[in-house]
């Protein structure tokens, strides 16, 4: 039988949000359109009265379960998949995708795994170092102003979800890696590079950026995630040999 999107493993999450009416009404986009958790991350002005105005009727709910967290990691360690949202594309921040066909995406993704969607704050949406641990970037195509209120991004977002969670699609995903697993992952990795001097260790993120791309493309599960820092624990292990005979050819030549 054909898979639909699992609304339920789908989280909304605002990092650094400034205005309480933008949350309240992105909390009714999101009821809306039957997705129910949300997350805030570090919120400027969190105001329950000013958000409560927007949020009206059965979508306080959303709030009443709504979590506040103080960096964006402890909000989404747990999860498997990390969508960022940008309107501002480029070299260093390519455009993946747009709400539909991530819709399409998330599908099988969504049947085993927990799925964040991010939204950064109203004045510069979300940097460089918040779209790094996404595992894709999705931004809404626009005519010309590509700007794009806050609660009016989640809806498009939602509206997607929600249309692809009355259709089929392929066979599911087992569950991926969480966050804390890929990072864990990728700061072994950056040493190991850095140490066989694979990448500049005045600037190891920006080469890191194009492994972080590769990996990707192919989401991982927590089984290969274990085989990869089982293969960088055996080059820490030999680089570590090769210099202890280094040291010991320099004490013999003294």
């Amino acid at each position: 039988m054909p898979s639909t999107i699992k609304l339920d493993n789908i989280s909304i999450v605002l990092v650094n949000p400034q205005i309480p009416e933008n949350i309240g009404a992105a909390a009714r986009a999101m009821h809306n359109m039957g997705i129910n958790h949300l997350i805030l991350v570090h919120p400027k002005n969190h105001d329950p009265s000013r958000i409560k105005i927007m949020a009206t009727g059965s979508s306080n709910c959303v709030l009443e379960k709504m979590e506040i967290h103080d960096d964006l990691l402890s909000a989404v360690g747990s999860f498997q998949y990390i969508v960022g949202t940008t309107a501002r594309i480029g070299n260093q921040r390519p455009a993946l995708t747009d709400p539909h066909h991530l819709a399409e995406d998330l599908i099988p993704i969504s049947q085993n795994n927990t799925i964040a969607v991010l939204f950064g704050p109203e004045d510069k949406g979300l940097s460089n170092d918040h779209l790094r641990i996404c595992h894709t970037i999705a931004t809404i195509p626009t005519a010309q102003f590509s700007s794009i209120n806050l609660a009016q991004a989640v809806m498009i977002f939602c509206y997607e979800f929600f249309r692809a969670s009355r259709a089929g699609s392929e066979k599911p995903l087992p569950r991926l890696a969480n966050t804390f697993e890929l990072e864990g992952m990728y700061e072994h990795l950056k040493d190991v590079f850095t140490k066989i001097g694979f990448l500049n260790p005045q600037n190891p993120e920006h080469w890191m950026l194009n492994i972080r791309r590769l990996a990707s493309k192919y989401p991982l599960k927590a089984k290969e995630v274990r085989t990869v820092r089982g293969i960088c624990r055996q080059i820490d292990w030999y680089t570590e040999q090769l210099d202890k005979e280094l040291d010991e050819k320099k004490d013999e030549d003294i």
